[in-house]
């Protein structure tokens, strides 16, 4: 490949990459080999769409600060997100792992604190960690030295911190406040011997875009451009995209819109608020607006109060850039721009985001680094969030654990691209259902083409990105793309089995006893076929994390209760058990747990197949010799368990409703633990 590294003018969003120029500059000359290890500033924040940043080409707004640290360092025009939604976005970023690596696929789930992230291997490296602002993952952070974040989502004004030591309760305007945090911490709270990893993270321009009382009548009476999919009717994409509840027509709500306050203002905050707000609301009520005008002017009403919160972070990335000037940090601090995805503004008629379309799936990125970054530089290769644990270890010389997924960003950020670096990303987006009713999707994204997967309701898209680069009509059905078609399905399977994210529709990945673990020593496992997973690799711990899937054996008992299969404990996982000589299947998922119950009683001394499937749509089923004994609703596994897959016991915590470990009694032969849901027919084929 050739060097991405080059001066280019900044583009708009969705010029497409074949277009660019191919001219490339030399990288900036390294600094001195006895330069100590950088300091890292992350500035982070929630929702904010490349096509809001004037360095991106944004015909809306202008965000000078921003714009300032990408002619000073470098801006990546292709970076993009695993996931688009955002709690799973920020544990990819501490992990360096996908969704169902680290166990976040969507969000409400409590991160686990305890496996390795970039803040931990940090400390270790000799560095000192601040997070200052939105967390957003439920469980108490881990990794840093310091610490103060919102509770949940957070407020735009008057937050409460959760800190160590308990709440505290700050007033003002939340934007502020977290860089206020941010720079006492720099000043008076690190040890100025060592280096730092600080992430300052926003909760704007997250919803409802509540703007600062600095901000409230920015871009009034002005009419800003809408963009040119704001009527789209979605007619050239599968039915996913119609169902969706994101619309700008239909789906904000009065508090998205200001005509009502948010209700946690002061006395003061409340009168300014009102001021800016109530001449605007009587204008609007008095011209009873329908139709295509009142479309237009809730779009305004939205992007307005967006961009007036997008000022507000650009000002505290201003005085942040302007403390590392005044404090002589400048010259040996990363400072790294980005959001946890992008966003819909307007685009197809929408706000939000968890779509693999381009709006939300492309984040920000920009990074300067003094003396290795060429100033003013954009790099054009595929990059993801995936990468930024890596890159983080890589800029501070520590090691780089083998089990993350991604790649250091540093060679780019030199000017040079690693040979065999990647030419295609991979995509997975598992909330549904759930607030906007987004499908789940999965798909490929190379420079040119797009494929997804609806997988829960069968379709698939196709995209020629050069053609049609605001993505209005799917080509999956048109015969001359057959050949892009399954080009790219191959590539699609390579990076789910490289990533060991296996379609949930298909049995590809089989576990078997040379996978398992055999807790209890009464049970005898006989006559156990070796089948192998893709590429013939089986891991000792498969991660049912978001996943369908089938498990079953041949059993003999000689009691009437025992565990078949297991893998979880008393927070997730999955149970196939006997009680009382009657087959159970059962998931857990955040302590909740629900089950399936064969009515008849199995015979005992007498080989008889169970086996229990959850499908896409979340259902249970029990089968008995390869009939349906019982269904019933279901839930997926939120997240990879940490008790261990047992086989004839469980070992840990009880996933099911009775006492550990339950250990089964007599023989078990055929053990299989399948990726997907098997049919009928397959179950019948299975237990003869």
């Amino acid at each position: 490949m050739g060097n991405p590294a080059r001066r280019l003018p900044l583009v708009p969003l969705l010029l497409p990459a074949l277009l660019l120029p191919t001219a490339c500059t030399a990288p900036a000359a390294p600094p001195p080999d006895d330069r100590p290890p950088p300091n890292i500033l992350f500035v982070f924040t929630d929702d904010h769409a490349s096509h809001a940043i004037g360095a991106y080409g944004s015909a809306l707004n202008r965000t000078p600060h921003l714009d300032r640290l990408a002619s000073e360092g470098m801006l990546f025009q292709n970076c993009f997100c695993t996931n688009s939604i955002c709690a799973p976005s920020r544990a990819v970023i501490l992990t360096g792992k996908h969704s169902h690596r680290n166990g976040v696929i969507k969000n409400g789930i409590d991160f686990d604190g305890s496996q390795p992230t970039a803040p931990k291997l940090l400390r270790q490296a000799g560095y000192q960690t601040a997070m200052i602002g939105k967390w957003h993952l439920r469980s108490e952070p881990t990794g840093f030295d310091f610490w103060k974040v919102l509770i949940g989502q957070g407020t735009y004004y008057n937050p409460v911190l959760r800190t160590p030591e308990g709440k505290e309760e700050l007033t003002g305007y939340t934007t502020d406040l977290i860089a206020d945090v941010a720079i006492d911490w720099l000043e008076n709270g690190r040890d100025p011997d060592r280096p730092f990893l600080l992430m300052c993270q926003h909760k704007a321009p997250h919803r409802s875009w509540e703007p600062g009382p600095e901000k409230l009548s920015l871009f009034d009476g002005e009419s800003l451009p809408e963009p040119p999919t704001l009527f789209d009717d979605w007619s050239g994409r599968t039915t996913a995209a119609a169902a969706q509840t994101m619309t700008v027509e239909r789906h904000l709500t009065d508090r998205d819109l200001k005509l009502v306050p948010p209700g946690n203002l002061t006395e003061e905050q409340l009168a300014r608020w009102n001021a800016a707000y109530d001449p605007k609301n009587q204008a609007f009520r008095e011209a009873e607006l329908e139709g295509q005008d009142l479309v237009r002017w809730k779009y305004q009403r939205y992007i307005k109060d967006y961009l007036r919160c997008v000022d507000s972070v650009d000002d505290s990335v201003g005085r942040l850039l302007d403390w590392l000037d005044e404090s002589g940090l400048a010259e040996n601090t990363v400072v790294i721009y980005s959001s946890d995805q992008g966003f819909y503004l307007g685009d197809h008629g929408w706000f939000d985001k968890r779509w693999m379309y381009e709006e939300s799936l492309r984040m920000p990125l920009i990074v300067r680094w003094p003396g290795r970054i060429e100033p003013g530089s954009v790099n054009a290769e595929l990059v993801q969030n995936l990468d930024f644990a890596e890159t983080f270890l890589d800029l501070a010389g520590a090691p780089v654990p083998e089990d993350m997924q991604g790649a250091s960003l540093v060679p780019l950020l030199r000017g040079r691209t690693p040979a065999g670096w990647r030419e295609s990303i991979y995509y997975h987006y598992w909330e549904y259902p759930a607030v906007h009713d987004v499908q789940r999707h999965f798909g490929v994204r190379t420079d040119r083409y797009k494929l997804i997967h609806y997988y829960g309701i069968g379709e698939w898209e196709l995209f020629d990105l050069e053609r049609d680069p605001l993505e209005l009509g799917s080509v999956h059905a048109d015969p001359a793309y057959a050949a892009v078609v399954e080009r790219l399905e191959a590539e699609l399977a390579r990076l789910q089995r490289q990533c060991g994210d296996t379609d949930p529709q298909a049995p590809l990945s089989v576990y078997t006893q040379r996978g398992l673990r055999q807790r209890a020593g009464q049970v005898e496992l006989a006559r156990v076929p070796l089948l192998d997973g893709p590429e013939g690799e089986i891991p000792d711990e498969p991660d049912p994390t978001g996943k369908p899937l089938t498990v079953g054996a041949r059993c003999t008992p000689r009691s009437g209760s025992g565990v078949l299969m297991a893998h979880g404990g008393e927070h997730l996982g999955w149970s196939l058990y006997l009680l009382e000589g009657r087959p159970h299947f059962g998931v857990r998922d955040n302590g909740v747990w629900v089950e399936v119950v064969g009515e008849r009683p199995l015979p005992a001394n007498r080989a008889v197949h169970v086996a229990g499937v959850l499908d896409a749509a979340s259902r249970l089923r029990l089968y008995v010799d390869g009939e349906l004994a019982a269904s019933g609703p279901g839930q997926l596994v939120g997240r990879r368990p940490a008790d261990p897959l047992d086989v004839g016991s469980d070992s840990g915590s009880a996933v099911g409703e009775y006492e550990p470990p339950l250990a089964f009694d007599g023989t078990l032969e055929d053990v299989r633990l399948y990726w997907g849901a098997l049919d009928q027919e397959a179950l019948r084929e299975w237990a003869r």
